[in-house]
C-alpha cells in the first residue's frame, strides 16, 4: 500500500510521515525532493506554484510510487487532480488528511526554517486546497504519536483491495 500523508505546509507532513514509516516497516519518500529547480527557485522567492508548475513534479512523483510495493510519501497534494495523479496506476493508495487551525499551522510555520517554503505561502495553500472527500482525516492538534496512532488504527481497518 502507498500511504500519502497531505496537507498544508506546517501541517506535519514529514514529521508524522517518517514516524508511521517506520511504524509500518516500509520507506519513506520526501515528494519535496523531487521538486524540479525551478519549483524551488519559485517557492523561495515567495511565489505559489500553478498547476503547471506542480504536473511534472506530481508525475514524477507518481511514477516513483509505482516502482514501490508499499511507502509512505509527504506530498501536499492539496487538490482532487493532483492526488488523482499521485495515485494513478497504483491499486492500493490511500490519503491521510493532515488538518488542524490556521493558527497552529501558522505558529509552526513561523517557527521553523525550511530550505524554501516561506510561512508567507500558506494562504496560498489555504486557497488552493479541496479537502479530500475520501481519506484517513487526522486533527494535527493532537501529539505526533497521538495522530500516527489514529492513522495506524484506521489503515488497519481498510478493505484490502488489489495487491502489489
Amino acid at each position: 500500500m502507498i500511504v500519502v500523508v497531505m496537507g498544508v505546509s506546517g501541517s506535519g507532513k514529514t514529521t508524522i510521515g517518517e514516524l508511521l514509516a517506520r511504524r509500518l516497516g516500509c520507506e519513506f519518500i520526501e515528494g519535496d525532493d523531487f521538486h524540479p529547480p525551478g519549483n524551488i527557485a519559485k517557492m523561495a522567492a515567495g511565489t505559489p506554484l500553478t498547476d503547471e508548475d506542480r504536473r511534472p513534479w506530481l508525475d514524477d512523483l507518481n511514477g516513483k510510487l509505482m516502482q514501490k510495493a508499499s511507502a509512505v510519501v509527504a506530498c501536499s497534494a492539496l487538490k482532487q487532480s493532483y492526488r488523482k495523479t499521485l495515485a494513478q496506476g497504483i491499486p492500493r493508495c490511500t490519503f491521510v488528511f493532515l488538518n488542524g487551525s490556521v493558527d497552529l499551522i501558522r505558529y509552526r510555520l513561523e517557527k521553523r526554517s525550511h530550505r524554501y517554503m516561506p510561512a508567507s505561502l500558506l494562504e496560498s495553500q489555504l486557497a488552493a486546497l479541496e479537502p479530500p472527500q475520501e481519506a484517513i482525516e487526522v486533527d494535527i492538534g493532537a501529539s505526533i504519536p497521538d495522530c500516527v496512532a489514529a492513522i495506524e488504527s484506521r489503515l488497519v481497518r481498510l478493505p484490502q483491495r488489489g495487491s502489489r
